[in-house]
């Protein structure tokens, strides 16, 4: 049986076991669901399709999205502090805020184009990197490179700023 002939034939099964178990897990498009479990069973060519088979990897799918439902936090855009829980106190939305403005003010502190650079990694706009590059003067390729050094330099610059050395000088 050819791979089409499998999917033509399973393909009501899943959709009906891929739609029941996303009614189970809050936030999951049974569509989502139906995709990751075709790529389980279609990456490993050994695999042998059964109904059983198939009944299995969608629970399987679906425990591991409930898995990541739990640990994503969802990035909303229109609100530039990071996400804080919605239960803390008042204490923590201040510490957490004004740790947001102490990361913006050491981005801007950075060397040479990686203030630019991650200012625009960060917009609200959500550009893609060919935008990137065409706004900063970059090719597309040097990018990343760029990016990771800008950071590195933002973490040594953010670790020497925040650690305090401990007794006779030692640094922890």
């Amino acid at each position: 049986m050819t791979q089409s002939d499998l999917l033509t034939r399973l393909s009501p099964l899943l959709k009906a076991e891929c739609a029941a178990e996303a009614a189970a897990v809050a936030g999951t498009d049974a569509a989502d669901l139906e995709q990751g479990v075709w790529v389980r069973l279609l990456s490993d060519s050994r695999t042998i399709v059964s109904e059983a088979r198939l009944r299995a990897t969608v629970r399987a799918e679906a425990r591991a999205a409930r898995r990541r439902a739990r640990r994503e936090v969802l990035y909303d855009p229109t609100h530039g502090e990071p996400p804080c829980a919605p239960d803390a106190g008042v204490e923590q939305q201040v510490l957490a805020a004004e740790e947001g403005r102490a990361l913006r003010a050491a981005v801007r502190r950075l060397p040479g184009r990686c203030p630019r650079l991650l200012a625009a990694l960060l917009s609200r706009k959500d550009p893609t990197y060919r935008e990137i590059a065409g706004e900063l003067g970059m090719s597309q390729g040097s990018l990343g490179p760029v990016r990771s050094r800008c950071l590195g330099c933002l973490r040594r610059m953010l670790t020497a700023e925040v650690a305090a050395p401990e007794p006779w000088g030692k640094e922890r």
